[in-house]
């Protein structure tokens, strides 16, 4: 390994290891006047966020197959020489233990109940926000000022995370922290769960549904299942979506949109969710709840507690709505 190469890991290692201080400078001083979530660091347009948690069933996906190109991507600002990507330097340099380019859903506009979606790669995400993060760590930000609002989804592919509180009726949500060697984004911080990125199986039209890739994120972070489900897979006949679906179905399960926001160090965007279970629920399909998963340690938490800290802007944000909303959530605690 080459001298450019060393001065690219030891940046990117100060960057898993200052993750939230970077947070907050990228916060308070590079978007002092955005608007945030709750009171939180996640920043919003007002339109983002419902006056009321809106029923999962009433947030309606529209779908372009073939979007305009973002102004900023797969840019080579700070890599080292012979390499073309962040992604590509993140592979070879420092890898996560899971960093795979699937097709993933790219945000084009969000005007809730509506949010309309193209299509993208996991990679484009990467090569944007983690290399604008890098860059804050390394002292430099000319990536981050070609980018702009980080709230424009003109600008760059704003690829989703959907990000779940999972909370019982009693009061407990389930928590997540987030290994670093494990991780491509968020190592080091606690996170709600499950929260993945918004990603199609097979057919992109048609796995553009909130709730199935939530039920897949909930049988991979809270059961630790494979997230390999093979060419045959039918997502409608599989037990795990069956039960979790008709304890929907049943009202014993209560699935919510929040609202979302952009995190201002590494832009990631966050769809907002909360899902109340009532405790019976919860201990039919979560009684076997990992303690260990592929991404770090999993943990509950009292609703009404301190929250955890570092906590990833986007936990935080969905915990200080439900919070808001408590009484619409039918949450006793």
């Amino acid at each position: 390994m080459n001298a450019d190469e060393e001065r690219w890991r030891a940046e990117r290692a100060r960057l898993n290891a200052e993750r939230d201080r970077l947070g907050r400078i990228a916060s308070d001083d590079l978007y002092p006047g955005v608007p945030r979530v709750a009171g939180t660091r996640l920043m919003c347009r007002e339109e983002w966020i419902p006056d009321a948690p809106l029923p999962l069933e009433d947030v309606r996906l529209e779908w372009d197959p073939e979007p305009g190109p973002p102004a900023v991507a797969a840019p080579s600002d700070g890599l080292p020489d012979g390499y073309r990507t962040y992604a590509e330097a993140m592979a070879a340099l420092a890898p996560p233990r899971i960093f795979d380019d699937r097709p993933s859903y790219r945000l084009l506009a969000a005007a809730p109940p509506v949010l309309r979606f193209g299509p993208g790669r996991y990679f484009d995400g990467v090569n944007v926000g983690e290399a604008a993060a890098h860059e804050l760590a390394a002292g430099r930000a000319a990536l981050r000022e070609r980018v702009g609002d980080p709230r424009d989804l003109r600008r760059r592919t704003a690829l989703c995370a959907i990000t779940t509180l999972t909370v019982t009726v009693s009061g407990a949500y389930v928590l997540h922290w987030r290994d670093p060697a494990k991780v491509a984004h968020a190592g080091g911080l606690h996170q709600v769960m499950p929260v993945g990125v918004f990603q199609p199986l097979a057919d992109e039209r048609a796995d553009l549904d909130l709730w199935r890739c939530m039920v897949r994120e909930y049988a991979e972070e809270l059961l630790g299942m494979d997230e390999d489900y093979g060419d045959d897979f039918v997502q409608e006949e599989w037990p795990f979506h069956r039960t979790m679906t008709r304890a929907r179905n049943e009202r014993r399960i209560r699935a919510y949109f929040l609202g979302l926001g952009v995190d201002p160090l590494t832009f990631a965007l966050d769809l907002l969710t909360a899902v109340v279970m009532d405790d019976a629920a919860f201990t039919e399909l979560f009684g076997g709840l990992v303690a260990v998963n592929d991404e770090g340690r999993v943990s509950t938490a009292a609703f009404d507690g301190p929250v955890p800290e570092p906590m990833q802007p986007a936990g935080a944000a969905a915990l200080a709505l439900a919070r808001r909303h408590r009484t619409a959530l039918g949450i006793q605690a």
